[in-house]
């Protein structure tokens, strides 16, 4: 998917850094994405949660809160309230750009800002949050002893995640005075809560606070053995797709019609996983699915594999085939179901002791209804009509040619 910066001002002036995530294909819809507590937008989760997002329709803005990652300003000098003005700063932009945000997903830290920022950004109409706190002041407990040395002294530096952070007073004072449960009854926008039951870094009765305030619609997936980062590709991917599924019910993401010259009869197949196999197919500018191997070929086995697909094509045919001919003529047939098997075998009619290999295509025809036996038997012979049944029986010609 591609990604380009988009980097914008903060309500203090602060210049901040951002990665805009936008679609191959159709933009359907548009997200802004709040990262955990001292986190940044490049952590594997944002980055790949976000371009899954994308490959879905769904451009995404991720941006680095003020002092983190390569924005500008202190992080001492930050707090709750500032990272809640940086979220609406972010829709500002994205308003200015491509578009106001309909979506808005915030993880840890994050999830709780976007609450909070909510009422600020009109034009979101759903909310999703990631391993969020019921009560942003959760974060303090990371602070251990440092805390009361923040209180007494003003300020003291903290390690957090191998890292050292300066937490000032100001920061406790603001974050404990962050009250969700007020911005969560006044939503007024769909909500949606993940959170990894064994997360032990926020734990799952934060989810289950969430939940109880916030009023309906509203809807809780579990994340079951994820951890509080995210950190499996699997699981980031697995959050993606409940999320683009889950938005789809609440935002208008219908496709656009084409735009003149749009590849209509073109399939583009796009690698979404350099380390694996899975890949991201769109068939003319409104189809997606996913293709991937198995794990047991070093797939994350997200999609149908290569052969699946091919199997899917002429299982589909021959069920559009007879029902066709049985409309046609009028016949009582209520159901059709193809299953289709393919393997490798050794030719019948090669050579003598050859060992040539070709593919065997097995389909078991199942028909439904009150059919006579001279019916069935037609329609039998009408599923070798099958145009891709025919393209498979007869030797191909394939075309490979690089791009310019």
């Amino acid at each position: 998917m591609p990604t380009k910066r988009l980097d914008f001002e903060s309500r203090s002036g602060h210049k901040l850094a951002a990665r805009l995530d936008m679609p191959d294909g159709p933009h359907l819809a548009t997200a802004l994405f709040a990262h955990c507590f001292t986190c940044s937008k490049d952590i594997p989760a944002a980055k790949r949660i976000s371009q899954r997002l994308a490959a879905q329709g769904i451009a995404v803005l991720r941006f680095d809160f003020t002092g983190l990652g390569h924005s500008e300003g202190e992080f001492a000098n930050t707090d709750f309230s500032s990272n809640v003005g940086d979220l609406a700063a972010a829709a500002e932009a994205l308003e200015a750009g491509i578009g106001a945000p309909d979506l808005l997903i915030g993880h840890s830290l994050g999830g709780a800002a976007v609450i909070a920022a909510a009422g600020q950004i009109p034009s979101a109409k759903a909310v999703v949050t990631i391993g969020a706190p019921y009560d942003p002041a959760h974060v303090t407990r990371h602070f251990g002893e440092k805390r009361e040395e923040i209180l007494e002294t003003g300020e003291a530096e903290v390690d957090l995640g191998g890292r050292p952070f300066v937490i000032r007073k100001e920061f406790l004072e603001d974050v404990s005075h962050a009250n969700l449960e007020t911005r969560l009854q006044e939503l007024g926008k769909a909500l949606l809560v993940l959170h990894a039951p064994r997360d032990e870094i926020v734990g799952i009765d934060n989810a289950a606070e969430i939940f109880m305030a916030a009023k309906h619609p509203k809807s809780f997936i579990t994340l079951d053995d994820a951890d509080h980062l995210i950190t499996r590709p699997g699981d980031a991917e697995y959050a993606a797709e409940v999320i683009a599924a889950w938005a789809a019910r609440y935002l208008d993401m219908r496709p656009p019609a084409p735009p003149p010259g749009a590849p209509e009869g073109i399939t583009r197949v796009s690698e979404a996983d350099p380390q694996g196999f899975l890949q991201d197919i769109m068939s003319g500018p409104q189809h997606h699915a996913l293709a991937d191997e198995p794990e047991a070929y070093g797939g994350t086995n997200r999609g149908m594999s290569p052969y699946g697909f091919l199997a899917a094509g002429l299982g589909a045919c021959t069920s559009m085939t007879i029902r066709m001919y049985a409309r046609r003529k009028g016949w009582p047939l209520e159901h059709v179901r193809v299953d289709v098997s393919h393997e490798k075998v050794h030719a019948q009619d090669a050579s003598e002791g050859s060992r040539e290999k070709i593919d065997s295509f097995k389909r078991v025809v199942h028909l439904e209804g009150e059919l006579s036996g001279e019916q069935r038997q037609k329609l039998l012979e009408i599923a070798d009509k099958c145009p891709v049944h025919r393209t498979l029986e007869r030797a191909n010609d394939i075309v490979t040619e690089l791009a310019e």
